[in-house]
């Protein structure tokens, strides 16, 4: 897994690097000391994982991954505890409270490893359907049944209109298998099939009455693939 590590202090930077090194499974892409240089590196690199502090000038880390369109996994670290309910908004893997333990860092990358590969494994989707694994219970799912999917941390929730089901796998992972020509990731927490779209306004799309918010970025595409005159 390639991993990039984002903080503004260089001795933190410097133990995050000497605990990467130790992990066979773990590649250091870079190292940045603010979020500018981070961004330049996400947009020209795949990355896998983000070792990201939260504490930073300019913009700190939660509000820089509300940036990130295609968020790799996140392990958000600090030295104030009072951020944990806000970085779990994000759908960050762990929380990390300076002085980081390396015991502690190795338990959390190791559950982004898993996620990492549980991501990558290929749903299997065929024309029309897919099967998913809820609580060993294999499920077949149409794909036209489908109107929204929401991210919930290291899993994501699709929902239908009789049922909703949560699997352990990640909004990315699950964007690449989907029909590109049928599915727009509206939002970095949301991806939709764009015939169940009912209605658009302002920065919000909705499906069967449901709410759905339109990232700015994402919000001249959509229009665009929903044919506006």
């Amino acid at each position: 897994m390639r991993c990039l590590i984002v903080d503004d202090n260089k001795m933190a930077r410097t133990v995050l690097k000497h605990f990467v090194r130790d992990i066979e499974f773990l590649h250091l892409a870079g190292d940045c000391e603010n979020v500018i240089e981070a961004t330049d590196i996400l947009n020209k690199e795949k990355i896998d994982l983000l070792l990201l502090d939260v504490e930073m000038p300019h913009m700190n880390g939660i509000e820089f991954l509300k940036t990130i369109v295609h968020q790799p996994l996140v392990i958000l670290i600090t030295a104030n505890a009072n951020y944990a309910v806000e970085a779990f908004e994000v759908n960050v893997v762990d929380f990390l409270v300076k002085p980081v333990k390396e015991e502690r860092f190795l338990k959390s990358v190791l559950r982004a490893k898993e996620i990492f590969e549980s991501s990558n494994k290929p749903l299997q989707l065929d024309k029309e359907y897919f099967f998913i694994r809820e609580k060993g219970i294999m499920t077949k799912l149409l794909i036209a049944d489908i109107l929204y999917i929401q991210a919930l941390g290291d899993y994501v929730t699709i929902f239908t209109p009789d049922k909703k089901h949560t699997i352990h796998y990640t909004l990315s992972a699950l964007e690449r298998e989907l029909p590109a020509s049928k599915f727009f990731r509206v939002h970095r927490s949301y991806i939709l099939p764009l015939d169940k779209v009912d209605t658009v306004e302002e920065n919000t799309v909705y499906v069967s009455k449901q709410p759905i918010p339109i990232g700015d970025t994402q919000k001249p595409t959509l229009l665009k693939r929903l044919n506006l005159l």
